[in-house]
């Protein structure tokens, strides 16, 4: 229903923010995360938000990006965890991190979070493991010199970028750990596996 709100930020709270916008007040739950990277009152912000309805309450929940928000609204549809529960996710792993655990089914990286034990971070990686591809820990809107590139030139970098993560979980690295290393080196045109490979085992 409410899909972002823009304005002037009013008030900060603990984990909430207020937000005018003409001359109304909107009470936006944000991640912690968020909340180390406002401005600081009075300044200009936009949240990407999620309206939660309850039989007793209408809870508006804001993130500064819009992968926040797409991890978020994924998270709550796992059994046993809540707005509340996600939002704290958030805020100490990033969408990204989270997407890694997933995929990785890194269990006892998603168990750090507050509000969840190893039986419910077990639960999100089976209930999420098929939303997230080993593709999206190789590109996506972070990914750098992506935007950079043409439809051709970046399916074949993608191509590059896949068969260096191959490469490396076969000489034994984890699967998350390749993807993050690969992920960190700057794509060129005439980057070939061989030598990404090499550029991204230094960052092992």
């Amino acid at each position: 229903m409410i899909r972002f709100i823009r304005g002037t930020l009013a008030y900060i709270g603990e984990n909430e923010v207020v937000i005018e916008n003409h001359g109304i007040g909107y009470r936006v739950s944000v991640p912690m995360s968020a909340m180390e990277t406002l401005s600081g009152e009075d300044s200009e912000v936009l949240l990407h938000t999620y309206l939660n309805v309850r039989e007793d309450a209408m809870q508006l929940f804001g993130f500064l990006a819009k992968e926040d928000l797409q991890v978020f609204q994924l998270l709550i549809t796992v059994n046993g965890i809540g707005p509340k529960v996600a939002l704290g996710m958030l805020g100490t792993m990033s969408a990204y991190e989270i997407r890694f655990a997933v995929i990785a089914g890194d269990a006892k990286a998603i168990a750090k979070a507050p509000g969840i034990g190893s039986k419910t971070a077990s639960k999100v990686i089976l209930e999420l493991k098929d939303k997230f591809t080993a593709e999206e820990l190789l590109f996506g809107e972070e990914r750098t010199g992506e935007k950079s590139q043409g439809s051709a030139g970046k399916s074949v970098l993608q191509g590059i970028a896949q068969d260096a993560v191959e490469a490396l979980v076969a000489l034994g690295y984890p699967k998350m750990d390749a993807a993050r290393a690969v992920r960190s080196v700057e794509l060129t045109e005439d980057m070939t596996v061989e030598n990404l490979l090499k550029q991204s085992l230094k960052k092992m």
